[in-house]
């Protein structure tokens, strides 16, 4: 699957967060936006991803950025994972993953000999005026913070 093109507007959506309460993108002009994407709200590697940008949120702010992650659970387990981790930022249901396949990372994933269908993990940054910035897909979930902040002070 192909991502969108950086330069693009960021393809629309509205999901629900851990709330049950709708978020749509068009919402959020104004500020920039980290949408990332993750295969299972309490896996270890999720949760080493999460709790870095949970960490950053004062030098996120500072940039006029805030954060979505997304992934194909229901609401109720994205609520278990943000207070099981004190996470502060909203976490997006995305269970058809319709927006995962918008944004080009709904795809064929091996691990451990076998085949599926998963989300890819992946960053996007979008602008203030709605348009993709930046594709992140080579880090570490034990850096991806770091790799946010420096993208987004290098612009």
């Amino acid at each position: 699957m192909a991502h969108p093109k950086i330069g693009n507007l960021a393809p629309a959506f509205t999901l629900t967060n851990q709330k049950g309460e709708k978020v749509a993108l068009k919402d959020l002009r104004g500020k920039r936006v980290v949408l990332y994407f993750y295969p299972k709200a309490l896996t270890p590697g999720c949760t080493t991803q999460a709790c870095g940008l949970r960490d950053s949120a004062k030098e996120l702010a500072k940039l006029n950025t805030l954060v979505f992650g997304v992934s194909p659970d229901p609401e109720a387990k994205l609520q278990r994972f943000i207070d099981k981790h004190d996470l502060n930022f909203d976490l997006l249901s995305d269970e058809d993953h319709k927006v995962a396949e918008k944004y080009g990372v709904w795809d064929l994933k091996k691990f451990m000999g076998r085949e599926f269908m998963g989300i890819v993990r992946t960053t996007f940054i979008i602008g203030e005026d709605g348009r993709l910035t930046h594709i992140l897909d080579k880090f570490k979930t034990s850096n991806h913070h770091d790799v946010v902040i420096d993208t987004l002070k290098g612009e």
